[in-house]
C-alpha cells in the first residue's frame, strides 16, 4: 500500500494512525432548539400526563378496575399526580426562563401564510422554529390540559360538595382524554417512527439538533449554534 509521502497528500489517513475511518468524520455542527426551560416543561407535562392517562383509564374501564383493584388508591395517584403538576408548572414558568418562553409561546400563536400553506399542501411551504403541525399541536395540548384540570377539578368538587356537580364535566373530562391520546399517538410517530422527524427527538431530549436537519425543515427559523 503507498504511504502518505508517496500519495503526495503530506498527512498519514486515519487507519494509517490506527484510527476507524469514520474517526475522522467531522462532528455535525448542531443548533439549539430548545432550552432547559422549555425542556423541562414538556417532560413535566408529559410525565404527569402519562401517569394520569394510566391512573385515568383505570378509573373508568371497569374490567381494567377490576383487574387492578385498590381504586382509591389509584383515584389518589391520579388526584395528587394532577396537583403536583400544576405545582410544577407554576415553579418552572416562575423560576425557569419566563423571557423565553413568553417569545416561544408568541411563536406558537403565530399562524401565517407560510402555515396555512403547509397545513393545505402537507409540508410543503418554508417554516420557522416549530413547524405549523406542531403548533397546532401545542395550542391543543394546552388547551385540552387547561379543561382537563377545569374538569377534573369539578368532578373533584362536585364528589364533596352536590352543589357544585356539573352534568357535562365527566363527559367533557372522557371526550378530552380520548382527543389527548389521538394527539399522544400522532405525536409518538412523529417523534419516533417517521424517519424525517425522529431527529427532532434530540432537541426536547438534548436541547440541539443537526445543522443541516434544521435548515431542510425548518429554512426559515434562525437558530444559534451550539457552543463547544
Amino acid at each position: 500500500m503507498a504511504s502518505a509521502s508517496e500519495r503526495g497528500s503530506g498527512e498519514p489517513s486515519p487507519s494509517e494512525l490506527g484510527r476507524p475511518a469514520s474517526a475522522a468524520r467531522p462532528r455535525p455542527a448542531r443548533v439549539v432548539r430548545f432550552t432547559r426551560t422549555e425542556r423541562a416543561l414538556h417532560w413535566i407535562h408529559a410525565a404527569a400526563f402519562l401517569v394520569m392517562l394510566a391512573t385515568g383509564l383505570v378509573l373508568y374501564l371497569p374490567d381494567l378496575a377490576a383487574e387492578i383493584g385498590r381504586r382509591n388508591l389509584v383515584k389518589n395517584v391520579h388526584i395528587w399526580t394532577a396537583v403536583a403538576w400544576a405545582a410544577l408548572i407554576v415553579a418552572i414558568v416562575v423560576l425557569g426562563d419566563r423571557r423565553g418562553l413568553a417569545s416561544a409561546w408568541r411563536e406558537v400563536q403565530t399562524i401565517d401564510r407560510d402555515d396555512r400553506r403547509w397545513l393545505a399542501r402537507a409540508g410543503r411551504a418554508p417554516q420557522g422554529r416549530f413547524n405549523a403541525g406542531q403548533k397546532l399541536n401545542t395550542i391543543l395540548t394546552a388547551a385540552f390540559a387547561i379543561l382537563l384540570a377545569v374538569s377534573g377539578f369539578f368532578l373533584w368538587l362536585g364528589e364533596r360538595d352536590h352543589t357544585f356537580m356539573l352534568d357535562g364535566a365527566g363527559t367533557l373530562h372522557i371526550a378530552l382524554t380520548w382527543a389527548s391520546i389521538a394527539l399522544l399517538v400522532g405525536h409518538l410517530y412523529l417523534a419516533i417512527v417517521h424517519p424525517t422527524t425522529r431527529h427532532a427527538l434530540r432537541g426536547i431530549t438534548r436541547g440541539t439538533v443537526r445543522e443541516d436537519w434544521a435548515l431542510r425543515h425548518h429554512p426559515k427559523w434562525k437558530p444559534e449554534r451550539e457552543s463547544r
